[in-house]
């Protein structure tokens, strides 16, 4: 081809002195020419063509292949395979410019695939969190690992088309290189090994909310990545976690608690101890008209009834040792009654109320149980209708909620 070309540049004129020249420049001109025309019509025309049928395609795979730009990586290799195949048959094959061109393109092709594969990974990884129901395998740091693997092979074989050496010769250097590449690879090899361990034990997916109060963690899980995890925390910050951390420190995962569909209500109410104290007869009566305790304050009278006919003698019963009901211990059973009749509070799951050592303060009544929700929003708005509720009805029980002075106490 170099001599026709130089034959018709000949007939056209061209002096011997500046054949040589000109014939170079023509050969590099058509080269050019073809790999761009190439280029155009796969770039312009065949990927436009491509991406339609994708498009009206009913499968949704596919369309990945266009959002990670597979195809648009792919056809950068045809001019580039042009310049490969067409510079020997144009150009002297013996000539500087025809070697260079030559390993120009075969370097590109080298980096050009290896940007295609990545790619392709990138697919892999879309198809399968969009597919898999539970995301346990730790592909984030699997296809780092091989995207690393893919781009340090090709840095190797690219170095060896430059000095013209086998890659195995490169290969055979990085025995003595190892100890180095440990110490420089450490936290990869590190996340490597921890994303395995995360996976293997189900610790952690995409998808849950966890805490680290260590790095200031709190919200959802959003990557778990070759040497990072990410979290989204829920005032929209992003908090990035080293990945050993998860398998080296502690942390809470919520998982449970959405496929549970419930979330745990334990807060106290702190009862002054000085308004604990016995009801009398009208206040029992009083309170046997509210209907969650109707049935409750009947036994009650009727267990008290029934102990003071056993031990009635002469003289009135004794007012300190007699069983007497208290104002905190109705309190308490009203609150179980009214928990176990919401229907926002699961029934299958622990609720109960229950008194916890008394403090400086005063008595602390926890109520225990769990919201039907997970939702945060709805689960805020039954506790605090619920609290809302034992504050208000508290004083008819006869008791105080504790709180400390204020001004209004003061002046009042």
């Amino acid at each position: 081809m170099n001599e026709i070309i130089s034959i018709w540049l000949s007939s056209q004129g061209v002096s011997e002195r500046h054949l040589e020249v000109t014939t170079l420049g023509t050969g590099l001109a058509i080269i050019v020419v073809l790999a761009s025309i190439s280029f155009y019509f796969s770039k312009y025309q065949l990927l436009n063509v491509v991406k339609h049928l994708i498009k009206k395609s009913r499968n949704t795979w596919d369309d990945a292949l266009i959002e990670h730009q597979v195809l648009n990586r792919m056809t950068s290799l045809i001019p580039l395979v042009i310049i490969l195949f067409l510079t020997p048959l144009i150009l002297d094959a013996e000539s500087k410019a025809s070697t260079m061109l030559v390993l120009f393109a075969k370097v590109m092709l080298t980096f050009q695939v290896a940007r295609s594969l990545s790619a392709l990974l990138n697919v892999s990884r879309s198809i399968y969190h969009e597919t898999a129901k539970q995301k346990y395998v730790p592909l984030n740091a699997i296809i780092q690992v091989i995207k690393l693997a893919l781009y340090l092979v090709a840095t190797i074989v690219i170095v060896a088309l430059i000095i013209n050496r086998s890659p195995v010769y490169l290969l055979s250097g990085l025995g003595a290189l190892t100890a180095v590449l440990l110490l420089i690879f450490q936290d990869t090899i590190k996340g490597l090994v921890a994303s395995i361990q995360i996976s293997a034990n189900k610790m952690v997916v995409a998808g849950d909310w966890i805490e680290l109060p260590k790095y200031g963690a709190d919200g959802d899980v959003i990557e778990i990545g070759l040497s990072t995890v990410k979290v989204e925390n829920f005032d929209k910050t992003i908090t990035t976690i080293p990945t050993y951390a998860l398998i080296s420190d502690s942390f809470k995962n919520w998982r449970n608690m959405y496929h549970t569909g419930a979330r745990r209500i334990k807060r106290t109410l702190i009862i002054d101890i000085a308004s604990i104290d016995f009801y009398s007869l009208d206040k029992i009566d009083f309170l046997t008209n509210a209907s969650l305790l109707k049935t409750y304050l009947t036994e009650k009278k009727a267990q008290i009834n029934l102990i003071e006919g056993e031990v009635k003698t002469s003289e009135a019963l004794d007012k300190i040792n007699r069983r007497q009901l208290t104002n905190i211990g109705t309190f308490r059973a009203y609150v179980e009654l009214y928990l176990k009749q919401n229907s926002n509070i699961r029934d299958d799951l622990t609720c109960m109320v229950r008194q916890l050592p008394a403090t400086a303060s005063g008595l602390p009544l926890e109520v225990y149980c769990f919201a039907n929700t997970s939702d945060w929003a709805k689960y805020e708005g039954i506790q605090a209708d619920i609290f809302d509720h034992l504050f208000a009805i508290a004083p008819q029980f006869d008791l105080r909620v504790f709180q400390h002075p204020s001004g209004f106490d003061w002046q009042r």
